[in-house]
């Protein structure tokens, strides 16, 4: 009989008593935005997301408008609710389609539920009342402010209202809950590092969950100064779009999204120097995204989105494929990681 697999690390998030397993399922492709996938494929990829060990599980009101909580809920509810730490959203609370609603803006693939957008105390209330619903549980750990980003919204002057009734308002809501027990820890959900720092500077939070902006391609200064400040303040950063939507687990000549577009030639060219170097130290590109990401200590976990029981198998491989400390000084050397970058297992 083969061992089981052991359970991803466990680090602690923020200044919470919550503790999360370094790699958590996203339940984002399983929403059905960019990906047709079945109910039971979907509750097979969760399942070996448990057996890898996987214990965070993170999911939106607004993935699939409603479609990611109920697959995710019907999982959960089969599993003891001691083991597992659960990650939702706010900022859209969902009502059903009505004949007269004009759709043309609404992503296909969704369930017929219309998504409205509201940063509110009552508004965060109300999508989080739905979210007990959907996922059919009394609890939920952690709770997300959704998307209050330029990235999102379209500018920094779109995104300001946005933020400005979000601090006053959802900000609120989560603190009070978090404060009344009711949540283990508040924070938010953002594409865009700017963004990021204004919410860490604004709010007393726990956790921040970035996407696509701390990669193996993707560290700018202004994230590394971004991630200092979240040592400093105590704020952990939960990962998502380490692949940067998916170039980075199919490599450059696979057409993949960059960031949910075509990638820029530049882009891809820097690409193919960290393939020339993954080459020559026989390292997977995936497992050198993933374990990058986590490499920093204010990380807690690369949440990783999956459509499959192959896909997630595949991300739990890559976590724990060594990787020669040779092929991260080669990296560094070549001036494709940024120096102040920490680096997997201690390297410097």
């Amino acid at each position: 009989m083969s061992a089981l697999p052991p359970e991803p690390a466990r680090r602690k998030l923020g200044r919470s008593a919550l503790t999360v397993t370094e790699i958590g399922f996203g339940s984002a492709p399983i929403g059905n935005f960019r990906f047709d996938t079945t109910d039971d494929d979907a509750h097979a990829a969760l399942t070996a997301a448990w057996a890898a060990g996987g214990r965070l599980f993170d999911t939106s009101p607004y993935y699939g408008y409603g479609r990611a909580e109920l697959r995710v809920g019907r999982f959960l509810q089969g599993v003891p609710r001691q083991d597992y730490v659960l990650s939702t959203k706010v900022g859209r609370w969902l009502r059903p389609l009505r004949p007269t609603d004009d759709v043309t803006s609404l992503r296909k693939g969704g369930l017929p539920f219309f998504p409205t957008l509201d940063y509110s105390y009552e508004g965060a209330m109300r999508s989080l009342e739905q979210s007990y619903l959907r996922l059919g549980l009394d609890r939920i750990d952690i709770a997300l402010i959704h998307d209050v980003d330029a990235f999102t919204h379209g500018s920094d002057a779109a995104a300001q209202p946005h933020f400005d009734a979000a601090m006053a308002g959802a900000y609120r809501a989560l603190d009070e809950l978090r404060r009344n027990g009711q949540l283990g820890a508040i924070g938010a959900g953002v594409n865009d590092t700017r963004w990021c720092r204004r919410l860490v500077e604004a709010g007393d939070f726990d956790c921040m969950m970035l996407a696509g902006q701390y990669t193996l391609l993707e560290h700018s200064a202004q994230t590394l100064a971004l991630l200092e400040l979240c040592r400093e303040k105590q704020v952990s950063l939960l990962m998502a779009g380490v692949f940067n939507s998916g170039i980075l687990a199919a490599g450059s000549g696979s057409g993949a999204a960059y960031n949910y577009q075509a990638a820029p030639v530049a882009v891809v060219e820097r690409l193919r120097q960290i393939e020339s170097v993954a080459a020559a130290h026989a390292v997977p590109l995936a497992a050198a995204a993933i374990q990058f990401a986590l490499a920093h200590p204010v990380v807690a976990a690369a949440v990783l989105g999956a459509t499959s029981a192959g896909e997630v198998a595949a991300n739990f491989a890559a976590c724990r494929q060594p990787i020669p400390r040779g092929f991260w000084d080669s990296l560094r050397d070549a001036g494709l990681i940024d120096r102040s970058a920490p680096l997997p297992g201690g390297a410097t």
